[in-house]
């Protein structure tokens, strides 16, 4: 497989042969992610903006944008290809096809498609009350800093600037309307111990992708959690294979 410029600011790995599948990686991977897990013959696996060696966007996108950034990366195919996505990549795999990118299918793996529909608070109570006295004026933007590096996520201390703005950005999105959007078949490929999406998600999802008279199905791993595409490999390529 060779690197290559594939549309501005956006790099990718490209496999011999005709490509065929389109792989979106998760947040804070890159296109290694799906090295030995897809073939490489036919295989487009980008890294997306921000990560790997695609630089970051100038400014905080959501998925849709990110979906218009890779919108050219879709001329290498001679006809609409599988796209896969892993998190965050099946986010973008997701605004992608509900804006009318020209795609065959789409497997999604372990995908925070929607938000919980009762939001617990975000965060200990010693971070909201330092978010409240920041808002009032009785704590400064450091003090704030600090407690978001205390409380936050992994991901959200790792990243930084634009970076940060965009991951704040995305875990705030819901793809509700998108999935009922969809006029393509998707297969979900889902851990059953996923803590970052659970797997009641994906069976909202494909509720709400069938009742939109979508061909969609769900494969569930036991023993699995979110790095699903990582432990059961063969498992997104029999997707893959569905569909192709």
């Amino acid at each position: 497989m060779a690197l290559r410029a594939v549309a501005d600011g956006v790099f990718a790995e490209v496999g011999p042969g005709a490509p065929v599948v389109l792989a979106l990686h998760g947040w804070g991977r890159s296109r290694a992610d799906w090295l030995g897990v897809l073939p490489a013959e036919g295989l487009v696996a980008v890294d997306l903006p921000g990560f790997g060696s695609s630089p970051v966007p100038a400014q905080a996108w959501g998925a849709h944008e990110y979906g218009v950034a890779l919108a050219p990366v879709l001329d290498l195919f001679d006809a609409p290809p599988v796209v896969v996505g892993h998190s965050f990549g099946g986010r973008v795999t997701v605004a992608m096809a509900a804006d009318g990118a020209p795609v065959r299918g789409l497997v999604l793996a372990g995908v925070p498609l929607l938000r919980p529909p009762s939001p617990t608070p975000r965060g200990p109570f010693a971070y909201r009350f330092t978010r409240w006295a920041h808002r009032v004026g009785l704590v400064g933007d450091d003090r704030l800093e600090g407690a978001r590096r205390r409380y936050g996520s992994a991901d959200y201390r790792a990243a930084q600037g634009v970076l940060r703005d965009i991951l704040v950005r995305a875990v705030n999105e819901s793809y509700r309307d998108e999935l009922a959007r969809l006029g393509v078949p998707v297969r979900l490929v889902w851990g059953a111990d996923d803590t970052a999406a659970p797997v009641e998600m994906a069976e909202e999802a494909l509720g709400i992708l069938r009742a939109a008279g979508v061909d969609a199905s769900l494969d569930v791993h036991p023993g699995v959690g979110h790095d699903i595409h990582r432990h059961r490999p063969e498992a997104i390529r029999a997707a893959v294979g569905s569909l192709t």
